[in-house]
């Protein structure tokens, strides 16, 4: 099978919203009026973001999910995406899951895909994602202020508990791993509720790699600060609360260390004005989707994290960094 034969086989669809789509040299895109175009790439580099047993269409759900991701904590509504493949050989079984798992997932979210790139070489995976946000109303990193609550939504730190699994660096009990690698290998994109947010929030960032270190950009961009109450994170960790009761062992620096700067979790981390809490509420509610608050923006820079007495602890955190 050649590479024409690739594209048109697996990744060629008629453009339902879009004016123009794969097969030309430019997809052509049409944002309604009124509206700012958001754009975002993420790349996927196998060893790096995924092991080589994953099921291909969980990394076609990952890949566009990770995209989607930036869509939502900007509060777009996606629109049409690209993708770069680069494919060892052609393997059909291969990329049929792939195709499947990647156009189900923008299928759910009316998000077409309109051209990309074809080559061989080591498996790696490319995605530039577009969605429309009305024009003064994106969310933005710079937006947070002295005395906002900070919020995160769903769970965090499975995705890293099935990674330390995975790896051999902890042992997980084989349903808990289940649900933990589910989360480490299909995350569930906020678009919805990136939507909900939009004239509610003050400012968002999606968490992939860490709360920490993610929410740190936040502070960055606005200038402030921030007091993070560990406790409320760490009843966060979804597998942690199921493994109550079990033999699975979470020591409670675990359920830190992976909720504080695991990363992959693919939530929104936001702040809100104190007096909008029954908005941020009702936004989670109608996107389906559990909030949490977790924290509060202090006008003196730095990251201060408190146990569930209010006591400071001194730990460290670091959240991912590809070049650290």
């Amino acid at each position: 099978m050649g590479e024409f034969d690739l594209i048109a086989r697996y990744f060629t669809r008629p453009v339902r919203r879009n004016a123009l789509g794969v097969g030309d040299d430019c997809a052509l895109l049409a944002p309604a009026p009124g509206m700012q175009l958001a754009v975002s790439s993420d790349m996927l580099v196998e060893g790096r973001h995924f092991f080589a047993d994953v099921y291909p269409a969980h990394l076609g759900h990952k890949a566009l999910a990770v995209n989607l991701s930036d869509l939502a904590a900007c509060g777009a509504k996606p629109l049409a995406f690209t993708l770069a493949l680069s494919l060892p050989q052609v393997d059909e079984a291969w990329l049929k899951g792939f195709s499947e798992g990647l156009l189900a997932l923008a299928d759910a979210h009316e998000c077409e895909l309109v051209g990309g790139d074809t080559t061989q070489g080591p498996l790696n995976i490319c995605v530039t994602v577009f969605g429309e946000v009305p024009a003064g109303q994106a969310l933005l990193r710079s937006g947070a202020r002295t005395g906002d609550d900070v919020w995160v939504s769903g769970t965090l730190g499975d995705a890293r508990l099935a990674l330390d699994a995975l790896r051999g660096q902890l042992p997980l009990p084989p349903a808990l791993l289940a649900a933990a690698r589910e989360r480490l290998e299909r995350p569930t994109p906020r678009v919805a509720l990136g939507q909900a947010l939009r004239g509610v929030a003050r400012s968002a960032i999606d968490v992939s790699d860490g709360l920490l270190g993610d929410l740190g950009h936040i502070l960055a961009a606005s200038c402030v600060g921030a007091r993070i109450d560990t406790a409320l994170v760490t009843g966060l960790v979804a597998a942690g609360a199921q493994a109550a009761g079990t033999d699975a062992g979470f020591t409670h620096e675990v359920l830190l260390q992976c909720a504080l700067a695991g990363g992959d979790d693919y939530e929104l981390a936001f702040t809100a004005a104190p007096e909008r809490q029954g908005d941020v509420l009702a936004a989670g509610r109608a996107a389906g989707t559990p909030v949490t608050r977790i924290g509060t923006i202090e006008a003196t820079p730095g990251l201060r994290l408190v146990d569930a007495n209010g006591q400071p602890l001194n730990a460290r955190y670091a959240s991912f960094d590809h070049f650290a």
